[in-house]
């Protein structure tokens, strides 16, 4: 099946949007369905862009310059990075799965991999920022990782595959 939406979200947490997204699919396919939503939330900035962070991408260009220069004169620079999933099974019932790594806003834009925010969130284990990290290290660490571990250990237990 060949589906191709463009579908608002217009809820006022992680959780809502993803349940939104799957929800409007499940009741299109009649299948099961995996949705995902994200977001970086800043702390010195009350928590912003967070859920809004795919919408201040899209709407600036340059949106990490943009940050680091909401950022320019607060001291504390703790961040994270969260990841909600939402599985919707043949039966219509959903589950919600979370992942969340903590980090900090880089006083520049750093890397050239990953996407997104990846390259001004520093992630103080390794002291680089995500676009400077190699992505099968990135992929064992990140927020999206720990969400879709959830999630696997969820299908493991209780599907048969």
């Amino acid at each position: 099946m060949n589906l191709k939406l463009e579908i608002e979200e217009f809820g006022k947490t992680l959780e809502e949007n993803a349940l939104i997204k799957a929800r409007t699919v499940h009741y299109i396919t009649k299948l099961p369905v995996i949705s995902d939503d994200s977001g970086l939330f800043i702390q010195a900035l009350n928590g912003f862009p967070g859920i809004k962070s795919s919408d201040f991408q899209k709407e600036n260009k340059n949106y990490l310059e943009k940050i680091l220069e909401m950022m320019k004169d607060k001291e504390n620079r703790k961040a994270y990075f969260r990841c909600v999933i939402v599985f919707i099974d043949n039966q219509s019932k959903g589950y919600i799965f979370d992942g969340e790594v903590s980090g900090e806003i880089s006083y520049e834009i750093l890397g050239n991999k990953g996407f997104g925010y990846d390259p001004i969130f520093l992630y103080k284990p390794l002291n680089k920022t995500f676009a400077q990290i190699d992505m099968e290290i990135k992929n064992q660490i990140s927020h999206r990782a720990k969400a879709l571990k959830k999630l696997k250990e969820f299908l493991t237990n209780n599907f048969l595959f």
